[in-house]
């Protein structure tokens, strides 16, 4: 990890030490985005709450509106707060969170929760995250954080705080150097349903882990419907030219 800050595309890329966390903590109490490290991939957050924070990823990231976001909270208490847990749900986050998994639940009446976030749906997608600056920041912001990839949608998630530099240039003034991101890919997203399980997005935490836990397989394929990050057609795009069997 870097000490001190530089730039690269008029991005400033901190050390993630202390002052750095405290700043990025009052960027983002201030209605600001900060990107910041997780275990899977670097995240461009900002206050869930705050409307306003929400469209500025939406715009930095030239992401479309229909696709939702995931909200990263610091711990369980706070994601009760957002979301109906029932007993599958509590057993997932018992076995996954802190962790790469994302749960989609229906979304509580009255959660403090910019309406952008869940792109008018009636769920929302949350996670826990284990990596120790992103829980760093939540805790000492005190917020909820809305934190898509730190990257130009429909582009290869970042994994170093470089790639992020590189991809969104002076979008993203301030990022969180955490080093490379451990999984390297983004969560795997899973919605809860009266009737079970779905996966709707692969990552880090296979169907077969899921299966385990839950005690049954999932049910029938996702919805064509867009519900969770990753659902898209063109997704994780590589910016250059591929060949298959070349």
């Amino acid at each position: 990890m870097m000490s001190g800050s530089n730039t690269q595309g008029k991005s400033r890329i901190c050390a993630a030490d202390g002052l750095a966390i405290a700043e990025a903590a009052a960027t983002l109490r201030g209605g600001g985005i900060v990107a910041i490290p997780t275990e899977t991939v670097y995240g461009l957050a900002a206050d869930a709450s705050n409307p306003k924070a929400v469209a500025e990823i939406y715009r930095t990231k030239g992401r479309p509106d229909f696709n939702p976001l995931i909200v990263h909270v610091a711990d369980r208490e706070a994601a009760q707060r957002i979301a109906r847990f029932d007993g599958l749900a509590d057993k997932l986050a018992d076995a996954f969170w802190p962790g790469p998994l994302t749960l989609v639940l229906p979304l509580l009446d009255g959660a403090a929760i910019a309406k952008a976030v869940t792109a008018g749906l009636p769920t929302i997608a949350l996670c826990m995250p284990a990596h120790v600056v992103m829980r760093s920041v939540l805790m000492a912001s005190g917020l909820n954080l809305a934190a898509p990839s730190a990257n130009r949608s429909g582009g290869i998630s970042p994994t170093r705080a470089e790639h992020v530099a590189a991809s969104l240039g002076e979008a993203a003034p301030m990022i969180l150097d955490g080093g490379l991101c451990r999984a390297g890919i983004e969560s795997t997203i899973v919605a809860v349903r009266d009737n079970g399980w779905q996966l709707l997005r692969p990552g880090p935490i296979t169907a077969e882990a899921i299966t385990k836990v839950a005690g049954s397989a999932m049910i029938g394929a996702a919805a064509d419907k867009i519900e969770a990050p990753g659902q898209m057609a063109s997704h994780y795009a590589p910016s250059k030219p591929v060949r298959r069997n070349a």
